[in-house]
C-alpha cells in the first residue's frame, strides 16, 4: 500500500517512529517535517492530502501534538475524510464506516505503541461499503454544495 505521511514538529519524533514501522511493509513517501524546528500543519496536511487527492498515496497519516489541527485542515480537501483517532477501535470504524481515507493521531494523546497499534488497525480495515456508501455519498454530496468553505 502507498502511504503519504506528515506531521508538524510536535508530531515529528513519533511520525519517524510510525514512518520506520511501516518501511518495508508498505510505500511510505515522507511528506515531512523533517525536524523538531517549528512549522506549520497546514502545510503538512496539504503536502500528505495532495498526494491522496493526486493518487500517488491510497493512505495518508497526519501527526501532530493533538491531531486535531491536522484534521481540521486536511478535512478542507474534497475528496479528503480525515479521523483523529486515539483508539484502535475507532480507527477501524473510521475506515469500514466512514471510509477514512487520512488518519490522524496527537503525538501529545498517545505513544508511540499505541500510536502504532491505531494505524496498524488503519491500514488492516476496508471500507465495507453497502449502507455505509450511501452515507459517504452525502457527505460528498455536501462537500459539492459547500464547495469546502471555511
Amino acid at each position: 500500500m502507498k502511504i503519504a505521511i506528515g506531521s508538524d514538529h510536535a508530531g515529528y519524533l513519533l511520525k519517524e517512529e510510525l514512518r520506520q514501522a511501516l518501511d518495508g511493509e508498505h510505500e511510505v513517501a515522507d511528506m515531512g517535517a523533517g525536524s523538531e524546528e517549528s512549522v506549520h500543519y497546514p502545510d503538512f496536511a496539504r503536502k500528505v492530502c495532495e498526494a491522496v487527492r493526486a493518487k500517488e498515496a491510497e493512505i495518508g497519516i497526519l501527526v501532530c501534538g493533538t491531531g486535531l489541527g491536522m484534521a481540521v485542515s486536511a478535512n478542507k480537501f474534497p475528496g479528503i475524510r480525515a479521523i483523529v483517532c486515539s483508539d484502535t477501535f475507532s480507527a477501524r470504524m473510521g475506515r469500514e464506516h466512514n471510509d477514512a481515507n487520512v488518519l490522524c493521531i496527537g503525538s501529545r494523546v498517545v505513544g508511540s505503541g499505541l500510536a502504532t497499534d491505531i494505524v496498524s488497525a488503519f491500514l488492516s480495515a476496508d471500507f465495507a461499503a453497502g449502507r455505509h456508501s450511501i452515507r459517504v455519498q452525502k457527505i460528498a454530496d455536501i462537500e459539492s454544495e459547500f464547495g469546502r468553505r471555511s
